[in-house]
């Protein structure tokens, strides 16, 4: 995987390695809980795992092509992104461009492929906010350069996310948001006023939609209707039990046998904690922290400050992303559609979180050609 005559400390191999390790368990993981379902509907027990991989090698391909790209090239396309993104999201709403699947209007179908433009959208969003914020580090605690023009941008894409609808990802945007703009030196007055704001309008959201309200009324009491709203998150509970310490053993989950509805998407957690245990759960969460850790850890070595917020802005969203996944499959967070990074079947996250790993490990090269201007923004940042 390392072309000959460059160093592998370019490579990030801390990372790397993480990442191929995450990508192996990810493809047991799908083959294990899809193959029974994969047999039913297409009469192929490795339909599923067949498509993971090429969405796999495809990602890595981007990954390496990522790598190799100076960063900086983003910066002078960021508008360019952000308006690509925005017309894929618009035209996603446009009878006949759109695939509806399950109430919701979320792909456009490619072929064999469907493609997820929320999944672009959040890197664009990225690009857009790190260019953005480093244009304007002198003024970020002011309301007219640092907080309302990043409020209308994130605002304007969390609205046509909520008309897909995806009330979800679009919390999860609002929230990551939060959390960069604070980085970035935003008044903490703002934000707070913010959050006043926009949580009557999620209430309300959620009270006003019946599916959205079973979803909360599951997690606060999914035993209410066992056969009901309550049937997934019951059967992920015994999942995580039935999986003890070291679990049942590869291939031996129960809940894999249409008792999980789609058991090798959002909830591949279950079936992995049902099948390799608390154990393979823990060396999960290890490397998806090793993951997240070496990305904050090359936002704060970057060049310059577009690096810096660039590269925490992925691994901020890859951060958020594992959380909710990870809360929603053990009953800590109201269920959400959201696919585990690296993990879940599906090839718009997957490939999409192998560019952000691309990225990353370009900042990180860069940063070491330059150390001492690294050295400069990490005093910036802690200033």
């Amino acid at each position: 995987m390392v072309p000959r005559g460059k160093p592998l400390h370019n490579y990030e191999p801390i990372m790397l390695i993480s990442v191929f390790l995450l990508l192996g368990i990810g493809l047991v993981a799908v083959y294990s809980a899809s193959s029974v379902l994969a047999e039913q509907r297409f009469g192929d027990h490795y339909y599923y795992l067949k498509r993971q991989g090429i969405f796999c090698l495809f990602g890595l391909l981007v990954m390496i092509l990522a790598h190799n790209i100076n960063y900086l090239f983003y910066r002078t396309l960021a508008y360019f992104f952000l308006g690509s993104s925005l017309i894929l999201l618009a035209l996603l709403l446009v009878p006949g461009f759109g695939v509806k699947v399950g109430g919701a209007q979320r792909w456009f179908r490619l072929g064999f492929i469907s493609m997820q433009p929320s999944e672009v959208a959040k890197l664009s969003l990225a690009i857009f906010v790190a260019y953005s914020m480093s244009k304007n580090a002198e003024s970020m605690g002011t309301f007219s350069h640092g907080f309302l023009p990043h409020l209308a941008v994130a605002a304007i894409f969390m609205t046509l996310i909520l008309l897909q609808p995806d009330l979800g990802t679009a919390i999860i945007i609002g929230v990551w948001m939060l959390i960069l703009l604070f980085i970035g030196g935003v008044n903490v007055a703002q934000l707070f006023l913010l959050l006043g704001l926009i949580s009557p309008v999620v209430f309300y959201l959620i009270s006003h939609t019946a599916y959205r309200l079973n979803r909360w009324w599951a997690f606060l009491n999914p035993w209410e209707d066992p056969q009901g709203f309550g049937f997934q998150i019951i059967h992920s509970f015994l999942a995580f039990g039935s999986g003890g310490l070291l679990g049942a053993g590869i291939g031996n989950s129960k809940q894999k046998l249409f008792y999980l509805p789609e058991p090798h998407t959002d909830f591949i957690l279950a079936i992995i904690a049902e099948e390799i245990g608390f154990i393979g759960v823990s060396v999960l969460l290890i490397l998806f922290a090793v993951v997240v850790a070496r990305g904050i850890k090359i936002a704060l070595d970057a060049p310059e400050l577009f690096g810096a917020y660039l590269a925490m802005g992925i691994s901020c969203m890859l951060g958020l992303q594992v959380l909710v996944n990870m809360g929603v499959v053990m009953a800590l967070l109201p269920t959400k559609g959201l696919t585990l990074p690296f993990i879940s079947y599906g090839g718009s996250s997957l490939v999409v979180s192998l560019l952000g790993v691309g990225i990353l490990m370009n900042i990180s090269k860069r940063s070491r050609s330059n150390p001492r201007v690294g050295q400069t923004v990490r005093m910036v940042g802690a200033k």
